[in-house]
């Protein structure tokens, strides 16, 4: 009974002592044992086994019960020594807490002390640098006031939460006043260095004037600022004597001596005060700043009193003189002294990317420029990063109306010249080598447009761009019109008009066609030059809304100008056009006249399709050579002579009446050949065949399918009513009455049986019956199979033969 009851008191023993993997390893490693005791696997059973294995060995079980009682006992005094332990801590812990109190309190006091101790000092210094402060400054001794006012004012810094102490308040109260007397004794210093109405600078500058910069420069900053501000007064008070607007040499034409004096006045001043200022006030700069708003400023005021005077030539001398000035001051200065924003309005426009101006000068601008008289061009003295451009030459803007009324007259003369030229020399001689030759007028035109822009938007990216803008858009017109349309072919209803007899009768090669081969090269050669004047001119308009303000870049549209010049190509392709059409024009009159009722038999092609295509084949080829260069010109010649052409041979060929089958055979011959012609029309002629485009394809096919579909309408029999009614509505997709009644005038039918057929077709038109397509179709080709089968076979071959 007893072994029972130990033996659930291990049980529920192990079961309150069982630890987590992690936490037995952790014992283990902290005290590593081998006793079996202390492993987490303990089997009791297993253990008392171990120590009596036999029926023998329980003969020593009072010795092991000693040993296991006495390893008890000493446990249980481990186990009371640990537990009166921890309840010590909490005392230990309570005195340890009083202790870092009064450390932490001696802690506060040392600091305490330290603060004390250190503003104590920093008082005694105070006190000692105000007094020794006030006696330096006394003595002018500036160059120990700048190391000590310094300090002082770092000290007087720890004094702020302070200041409601008498007596360091009042130390403050010393300070700002000491800072006070320094400033305006400085200042008197200066102006009696340099007095205002002195006749006579000092040959140098003293050791005193130097130290006094370096205290200034501690000082508040309006000492500084009235510093440099009287000296750069001082120093430029002899410009404004010489240079007053009364002296001869104020005027625009001795410019250059406004700049020549600043120079020598920097390297006098390098000479003399280079080392009174300290390098960072950087006052050569400024003296060269302040100089260039003084003469913006004078230039400005005796411009306005003499605008009369003011002619373009000296106009841009002085602006090149005072362009390469700002270049002279970027090249030497950096522009720090520059107020922020105060010429961000006069910076030069970002670099040109675009191809209509590659290169800012050019051989044939100078050379330009010297045919009319004028001085060469400002060169570029200032990059787009110049910060100097239009310090001084802004003050030439408002007077830019000379220079834009200038480019306006000699734009005048260019024209005028041009149009003079081309009388004198007469149109461009063919030359269908190289294609339509772009006149040379329009090139030159266009130089001077670069150079005025160019040499404008160096004046000026404002409302003179704008103004030129209106200049370049009237000279536009005005070329467009005096020298592109001006000199177009006139046409005449009495020039080289052809007899129907002598058409018929002309042997291949002997026509002339309307133009003469020199006006087709020169309607061909101002088509071309359109052309270039359209690109250029959007060039154009994109580079100067690169070199105008942002603010003004929608004021500048060419897109009118653009539509003139579409105008005068829209006008020479429609030249080009009907001097074609006008030379087929008798040819077509011809076909409607013949008696095509007796006509007996098909033969070769009719000799009116022979004289179209006789002058196809003169006019095409010299059009399409004279516009190689601009190969869409010609598609839309080829387009518009196809929109023209074939809806006035339809109105022709509803001419043709009475018309026997035999007669509607050679027409649709005649009909199909011209439709091979004009398929290649592009290339015809040509060595080079080139697949002609789509869209002139497609028109051609459209429009001589409709014709040849009249004539298969014309070719079959008009009875049944109804089955030919409904062919016509299949075959002819834009059927009408009046279509209809012009193909039933073709077959000879009387007004009497016509009536009932158009009172047919009126009720068919809406939806023609289904039922009949059949019949539609086989009614055209072989409304009678042995009699009408071989002639269609009989014409199919004709045709092929003929191709």
């Amino acid at each position: 009974m007893m072994e029972e009851e130990e033996l659930e008191f291990v049980e529920e023993l192990e079961a309150v002592l069982q630890l987590t993997p992690e936490v037995q390893l952790a014992i283990e490693q902290v005290f590593p044992s081998q006793d079996p005791l202390d492993q987490a696997d303990f089997n009791a059973v297993e253990y008392i086994n171990t120590l009596f294995p036999t029926e023998q060995s329980l003969a020593n079980i009072d010795d092991v019960v000693n040993k296991i009682r006495l390893k008890i006992r000493r446990l249980d005094d481990n186990i009371r020594t640990v537990v009166r332990g921890q309840t010590n801590v909490g005392q230990d812990g309570r005195q340890v807490k009083e202790i870092t109190r009064d450390i932490k309190q001696l802690d506060h006091a040392k600091r305490h002390l330290t603060t004390s101790i250190t503003t104590l000092n920093h008082l005694h210094m105070l006190a000692g640098g105000v007094d020794s402060l006030e006696a330096m400054t006394r003595r002018r001794q500036y160059g120990e006031v700048a190391n000590l006012l310094q300090g002082v004012m770092n000290v007087l810094e720890h004094f702020h939460k302070y200041m409601g102490i008498p007596q360091i308040r009042q130390l403050s109260e010393r300070v700002k006043a000491a800072q006070t007397e320094l400033g305006q004794q400085i200042l008197a210093d200066f102006e009696e260095a340099f007095p205002s109405q002195g006749t006579k600078r000092p040959g140098g500058p003293s050791n005193v004037l130097r130290d006094a910069c370096l205290v200034a420069n501690i000082l508040d900053p309006r000492i500084k600022q009235e510093i440099i501000k009287k000296f750069i007064k001082q120093h430029l008070s002899e410009y404004l004597v010489l240079f007053q607007e009364n002296q001869d040499v104020a005027w625009l034409d001795k410019i250059d001596r406004r700049y020549a004096w600043v120079k020598r006045q920097l390297v006098d001043y390098e000479e003399k005060y280079g080392r009174m200022f300290p390098r960072e006030w950087c006052m050569t700069e400024r003296i060269s700043v302040e100089f260039c708003h003084v003469t913006r400023a004078e230039l400005s005021k005796i411009m306005r009193a003499r605008a009369k005077e003011i002619e373009v030539k000296l106009l841009l001398f002085a602006i090149q003189r005072t362009t390469n000035f700002e270049g002279f001051l970027a090249k030497r200065f950096s522009g720090c002294t520059l107020t922020d924003g105060t010429l961000k309005k006069l910076e030069s426009p970002p670099p040109s990317t675009n191809p209509f101006l590659e290169d800012e000068t050019t051989p044939e601008m100078e050379e330009l420029a010297l045919e009319k008289g004028e001085l060469e061009q400002p060169k570029k003295p200032k990059a787009p990063d110049n910060p100097f451009h239009g310090i001084v030459s802004k003050c030439f803007e408002p007077h830019l109306y000379v220079y834009i009324e200038s480019q306006d007259k000699n734009l005048s003369e260019l024209i005028d010249r041009f149009v003079a030229d081309f009388k004198a020399q007469g149109p461009p001689k063919p030359n269908t080598d190289e294609g339509g030759a772009v006149l040379p007028s329009c090139a030159d035109l266009f130089v001077y447009y670069k150079k005025c822009m160019v040499q404008c938007s160096q004046l000026s990216t404002g409302e003179p761009m704008i103004a030129l803008t209106t200049i370049f858009q009237k000279y536009l017109r005005e070329y467009a019109w005096k020298i592109l349309s001006g000199n177009l072919p006139k046409t005449s209803s009495s020039s080289g008009g052809l007899t129907i007899s002598s058409l018929l009768k002309e042997k291949e090669g002997s026509e002339v066609a309307r133009f003469t081969l020199e006006e087709l090269c020169l309607i061909c050669s101002i088509l071309s030059t359109a052309e270039y004047c359209l690109a250029t001119t959007q060039q154009l308009e994109e580079k100067l809304k690169e070199k105008v303000d942002v603010s003004l870049t929608e004021r500048i549209n060419l897109t009118g100008e653009m539509d003139t010049f579409s105008t005068v190509i829209s006008s020479s392709i429609q030249l080009l056009v009907q001097d074609l059409d006008a030379a087929c024009d008798p040819a077509l009159i011809a076909m409607s006249k013949m008696p095509w009722q007796n006509v007996e038999h098909v033969g070769d092609q009719s000799p009116y399709v022979t004289s179209v295509i006789l002058h196809i084949k003169q006019n095409v080829p010299i059009i399409r050579d004279n516009l190689a260069s601009t190969r869409k010109y010609f598609t839309q010649f080829c387009i518009k002579f196809a929109n023209s052409f074939i809806p006035k041979f339809i109105t022709h060929l509803f001419k043709c009446k009475p018309i026997s089958m035999v007669g509607a055979e050679q027409l649709l011959l005649d009909t199909h050949s011209l439709k091979m012609v004009l398929l290649d029309l592009p290339s015809i002629g040509s060595q080079v065949v080139r697949k002609a485009p789509a869209s002139y394809t497609k028109i051609v096919v459209k429009g001589m399918t409709r014709a040849e579909m009249i004539l298969k309408v014309v070719m079959a029999p008009h009875e049944p009513l109804v089955v030919f009614v409904d062919n016509y509505i299949k075959l002819l997709t834009d059927c009408n009455s009046e279509t209809f009644q012009k193909i039933l005038d073709m077959k000879g039918l009387k007004r009497s049986e016509q009536s009932s057929m158009l009172e047919l077709l009126r009720q068919r038109l809406p939806a023609p019956p289904s039922g009949t397509e059949g019949s539609s179709t086989l009614s055209l080709i072989a409304p009678t199979p042995e009699q009408e089968s071989s002639r269609i076979r009989k014409l199919e071959k004709l045709i092929k033969k003929r191709l």
